[in-house]
């Protein structure tokens, strides 16, 4: 893949793509549900297991350090539609193991693969992650976050991380610039942190990430998961109209500013829907 390339990847227009087919269902020990993904694509690497009102997405492609290639990116697109119209009302999205929350993208992957199919894969996932009528996302950092793995986080609307986990964009010293997510940096820390993140390509420890108001919490490692399903159990808890409502409104006004964001709440305020769920919770 030539750098050009790689430095359009996440810099494309964002469109709805066809979902991925085909979500087998296998019962497991514990009462819950595990799903995976099949049919006409190949394997993914991505399960998804069922908590109640609340989805765990895992990528699992530890060879890669659960980097991102086209497949997956589609299959986790597919996975966040299609939790916004089940019964799920929060997703924790991880990585498998403890070693990485995600490398980013895969680019020997992509290299194999035409362009076209990998920038489809990019738009269709960026659609996705960033739709306003998603589930709630809680980014559950196992691991290092890097590049595209960082900037996933930072599309999330909460996010906890291990002891050990770190965030990183080492793009600039490959020679690229790093994706679509980084741009939210300048809106979520002063520029000049902003900028030592971004071009000098060095990672932040949980710790220094969470002092900067990145990530929500630091727990051990082996308590990463139960406080992600506590955090997102309490969302899920929530009148659902009221917090699909509140998270749209608290992105828009991230990247569009005040005013717009007030705009929009004046509007919601009006919203029938909401105005049904004011009442005794019944959700």
């Amino acid at each position: 893949m030539t750098k050009g390339i790689v430095d359009r990847l996440y810099g494309v227009h964002c469109r709805r793509q066809r979902p991925v087919r085909g979500m087998h269902k296998v019962e497991m020990p514990e009462g819950g549900e595990r799903f995976s993904w099949d049919g006409d694509r190949p394997a993914t690497g991505i399960t998804v297991e069922s908590r109640g009102p609340v989805a765990v997405i895992t990528v699992d492609r530890r060879q890669v350090r659960n980097a991102y290639d086209p497949p997956t990116l589609r299959a986790l697109a597919a996975t966040l539609r299609r939790a916004r119209h089940a019964r799920w009302r929060a997703a924790i999205l991880t990585g498998a193991g403890r070693d990485s929350f995600s490398a980013g993208m895969d680019l020997r992957a992509m290299s194999a693969t035409p362009p076209a199919d990998t920038f489809a894969a990019v738009e269709e996932f960026q659609s996705a992650i960033e739709d306003p009528g998603r589930v709630p996302l809680v980014a559950a950092v196992n691991g290092p976050a890097t590049g595209g793995g960082f900037e996933t986080v930072l599309r999330c609307d909460l996010a906890l991380a291990a002891e050990h986990a770190t965030f990183r964009l080492p793009e600039v010293q490959r020679g690229i610039v790093p994706g679509g997510g980084a741009t939210l940096l300048p809106a979520r820390l002063p520029i000049a942190i902003a900028q030592e993140l971004a071009i000098v390509g060095e990672p932040i420890s949980a710790a220094r990430a969470y002092e900067l108001g990145l990530i929500n919490r630091v727990v051990p490692a082996g308590e990463l998961l139960d406080a992600c399903l506590a955090m997102a159990e309490r969302i899920a808890a929530n009148g659902p109209v009221a917090v699909g409502r509140t998270r749209a409104l608290l992105w828009t006004t991230l990247r569009e500013g005040v005013a717009k964001g007030w705009a929009d709440t004046r509007r919601v305020g009006e919203d029938p829907e909401l105005r049904a769920e004011m009442s005794p919770p019944r959700w």
